[in-house]
């Protein structure tokens, strides 16, 4: 999932000068139609804890980096990563480049955070390099005494692959079919989520945002798979206004949903970078996110969209009025996030980030 979300582009650019193999726990399948130049290794890497599972994918790995003997080991995602830094230090890999993404262990407290943090301060001691998508989250980490300064970096402006600027873009035959689909009338504003459900995207105070807000005009779409079982409770609070909502659940289209839509919401409470802003910007939608390290790099405040502080509800429904209500000050947004995204954030951009910082540092 993440590679076919985030890494086909850096893969792709970078299997033109090395040979590349991946590590994956999935089929070679599910990516191989993608990228027909490179080596699928399998690993049976559980997602979550899994002490004896995690202990037989850790000799896996060590097994397979001896055995290939590589000049660099590259992890992304907190479980991979923790497993390929312990599996390449000891397999004395000479490079080991870890990237960060986001970090679980921000809303967390008491033990599950000091345990979590310290699993991200361990691939930071193992790794040679350290990546991390978004300089304001760089900055956090730097501040936690997660990474040092010397050996982290940001690749370009951020964000871990860039937007594919052709997938991502205006097309109004797709919005207009998909707001016949819906039954979503031209006139009505669209709000849209695009990410998975669970309390830290924030998804409950956007819910609870849009049951409130006084402009019946509106209709607000959910994309993306219910990870947190909290759907009902989503549905109960958005209960006085549940005929202008749907949801749509998991797509492998989310650029059929941003040409549909006006305006991106992201409520979240921890994000790496929040790629979907600067996908939804290619199509030409300003955003509206909480002030947080990553959104802020994704969303220029009052050029691309608008940032209100996490959790606070009151914020999120003068940013949701304000933004619909001023046509003039929504198109303008919009179109200063279409521009950022194809200048800053195009995929051939960071592709090309990617190369030059493995020709640099392996």
């Amino acid at each position: 999932m993440t590679i076919n979300a985030f890494l086909l582009e850096p893969i792709k650019k970078l299997s033109s000068y090395y040979d590349v193999y991946i590590a994956i726990n999935g089929r070679s399948e599910d990516i191989s139609a993608y990228l027909d130049n490179v080596t699928i290794l399998t690993v049976p890497i559980e997602r979550k804890v899994a002490p004896f599972h995690d202990l037989i994918a850790l000799f896996h790995l060590i097994k397979i980096f001896r055995q290939y003997k590589f000049r660099g080991v590259h992890s992304v995602t907190p479980k991979a990563g923790l497993l390929a830094m312990i599996a390449a230090f000891f397999s004395r890999v000479p490079r080991r480049v870890h990237i960060f993404t986001g970090q679980v262990w921000v809303t967390r407290t008491g033990l599950s955070r000091w345990v979590l943090k310290l699993m991200d301060r361990i691939i930071s001691k193992l790794a040679t390099n350290i990546l991390v998508d978004s300089a304001s989250q760089r900055q956090f980490l730097l501040n936690e005494d997660v990474v040092n300064l010397a050996k982290s970096s940001v690749l370009a402006q951020g964000s871990i692959s860039g937007v594919d600027t052709v997938r991502f873009k205006p097309n109004e035959n797709i919005r207009l079919k998909m707001r016949q689909q819906f039954s979503i009338k031209n006139e009505e504003t669209v709000y849209l989520f695009i990410g998975r459900l669970n309390r830290d995207k924030g998804v409950l105070d956007l819910a609870s945002a849009f049951a409130s807000l006084p402009v019946v005009n509106s209709h607000l779409l959910i994309v993306g798979p219910d990870e947190g079982d909290i759907r009902l409770e989503m549905e109960s609070l958005l209960s006085n206004c549940i005929e202008r909502v749907t949801f749509v659940g998991f797509s492998n289209q989310p650029e059929d949903y941003m040409a549909a839509a006006d305006i991106l919401c992201l409520p979240s409470y921890r994000e790496g970078f929040g790629s979907v802003i600067i996908e939804a910007a290619a199509v030409g939608l300003p955003a509206i996110g909480s002030k947080i390290y990553g959104v802020e790099d994704a969303i220029a405040e009052e050029q691309t969209g608008l940032l209100f502080d996490a959790g606070n509800r009151e914020e999120l429904i003068t940013c949701m009025m304000r933004i619909s209500t001023d046509k003039g000050l929504c198109k303008r947004l919009g179109t200063n996030a279409r521009k950022r995204a194809l200048e800053d954030f195009s995929s051939e951009r960071l592709a090309s980030a990617w190369l030059n910082y493995y020709k640099t540092n392996l």
